[in-house]
């Protein structure tokens, strides 16, 4: 018999059999399962815009370092820089592939936008220090290439920068352009 008593007037109510009080453990049980599937998703997936935010810092900081070089003619130490009017008026280092010997950390560090050309390494700040906090697990590679005819320009009055960096699985790119507008002047 699975009639109960009423508190209210003494009529009787219905109450739960065992069959349907395990059929609600099992729905409310699913139920759960689902919302907390999704809520681990989300909170696996809350660390995204931290990282990607990462990511784009160390992009924007490094093609603004480029952009920031001079784009010259000849290497910024030649003593023809300041009356060059093409590469061969350079007197030994034509700006035209990246100098030797130059690095963007240490003793003689990169000097024109040419320099950065191919660069790659793990991301790091201008001394080279390694942020455990910001740059780990990144690496950062530069490409430039001429892209005057894009701008009815000669091919090698603009160069495009592309910087990409890379890790945790994000790759940003970012892409800048550097013109020849004072090619005399050091800009």
């Amino acid at each position: 018999m699975n009639r109960l008593f009423c508190a209210t007037g003494g009529r009787s109510c219905r109450g739960l059999t065992l069959v349907e009080l395990i059929i609600f453990i099992a729905v409310i049980g699913i139920g759960l399962a689902g919302i907390l599937a999704a809520y681990n998703i989300v909170v696996q997936r809350s660390a995204d815009p931290m990282l990607r935010k990462q990511a784009l810092s160390l992009a924007e900081s490094l093609l603004a370092e480029i952009e920031q070089q001079a784009f010259t003619w000849c290497d910024p130490q030649d003593p023809n820089m300041i009356t060059a009017s093409q590469h061969a008026d350079c007197a030994a280092n034509p700006q035209s592939a990246p100098t030797p010997g130059e690095s963007r950390h240490g003793g003689n560090p990169f000097d024109n936008v040419i320099d950065y050309q191919n660069y790659s390494s793990p991301a790091s700040d201008l001394m080279g220090n390694s942020s455990p906090v910001l740059a780990a697990g990144y690496t950062v590679s530069v490409a430039i290439t001429e892209a005057g005819v894009s701008f009815s320009l000669p091919s090698d009055a603009v160069l495009r920068i592309a910087v990409t960096v890379t890790g945790h699985g994000e790759a940003i790119t970012l892409t800048g352009y550097r013109t020849r507008h004072a090619p005399n002047m050091g800009g």
